[in-house]
């Protein structure tokens, strides 16, 4: 980001990183604590290499990353990460070729260490351990509603329908209530979701399987305004290589610095910060260096769980001798 960006950033971020000199050692000033944390989200490297890179200890790195993530999540979140001006939105949505719509949803699944005794909770369809990031974003690619924290194993769908976002839109309090007529349908502001998510009378997805060719057009243009979201995930991850690299936080940290990450995309996205194209390769490249863990032990740990339950389960029923 640009300097008058970072500025800003330290402004609104001072009131929680402010600290006192002690007896002991100087305190680091805020704009070293916000570089600091940029830094060590922004690229691929140890604490030790960003700690070498300013000066500091690992420790402090690792201090100053999740004082800034949290300063972000307490002051700056709930100024960037909103929905603000919906008609701003639903027009942009109208001017790609959907109509009354707020918005589009999906889910991204952030690559972590394995947790100490529920690693089989966080291991995705592809054989990852994870955590999920869902989100809503508007026809620039900001996100305006982002839910952090569902072990990977968790399907898109269950997080939805237990989220903020799914009650909201339930209750009808999200968007204001603002419908068009359809041939003879009312229509309220809608949200898109990929085939995952429910048919619902605010969420619109894709028709499944053969289709005519009004279905098709209806598909495409469905898909041509979901693919904002699918894009916001690519510069996010672009732009914040820490989150390509197996986050080695503690469970609760992990989500506080993809909030934090996700506030500080929506501040260079508004800003209309430089992003270059390139950027996605790479970080592409840097996903593909990390060996992915292997899971096959913990895979044979809960298939050999399911026999055994099984087999008690039957003897329970039958009353068959255990030896």
């Amino acid at each position: 980001m640009r300097k008058g960006t970072f500025m800003e950033l330290c402004d609104l971020l001072s009131p929680a990183l402010r600290h006192k000199n002690t007896k002991m050692r100087a305190a680091l000033t805020v704009e070293k604590q916000v570089a600091i944390a940029l830094w060590k989200l922004a690229m691929p490297y140890s604490y030790q290499s960003v700690g070498n890179q300013f000066g500091v200890g690992k420790s402090t790195v690792g201090a100053a990353v999740m004082q800034v993530a949290n300063a972000i999540k307490d002051l700056l979140i709930s100024r960037v990460v909103t929905l603000g001006n919906v008609q701003v939105i639903v027009d942009g949505f109208a001017a790609m070729g959907f109509p009354n719509c707020g918005g589009a949803v999906d889910g991204i699944r952030i690559p972590i260490l394995a947790p100490e005794h529920e690693a089989g909770e966080y291991i995705n369809h592809k054989g990852d351990f994870s955590i999920v990031l869902q989100a809503l974003v508007d026809h620039k690619g900001r996100f305006t509603n982002i839910n952090v924290g569902w072990p990977g194993k968790v399907h898109d769908t269950r997080i939805f329908r237990n989220s903020g976002l799914f009650q909201k839109l339930q209750e009808g309090t999200l968007f204001p209530d603002q419908k068009i007529t359809v041939g003879d349908v009312e229509m309220p502001i809608v949200i898109l979701g990929d085939p995952a998510y429910p048919l619902t009378p605010w969420l619109m997805k894709p028709y499944p399987g053969s289709l005519d060719s009004s279905q098709e057009l209806f598909n495409y243009r469905l898909s041509k305004c979901r693919m904002v979201v699918e894009c916001a995930f690519g510069r996010l991850k672009a732009r914040w290589y820490g989150l390509l690299t197996r986050l080695d936080l503690s469970k609760t940290s992990i989500p506080t610095v993809i909030t934090a990450c996700c506030a500080l995309h929506n501040l260079c996205e508004s800003k209309g910060e430089t992003f270059m194209a390139g950027w996605e390769i790479e970080a592409n490249r840097v996903a593909a260096g990390y060996a992915q863990p292997d899971t096959r032990a913990v895979r044979r740990a809960q298939e050999g769980a399911v026999r055994i339950r099984e087999a008690l389960k039957t003897s329970f029923m039958t009353g068959q001798a255990m030896v």
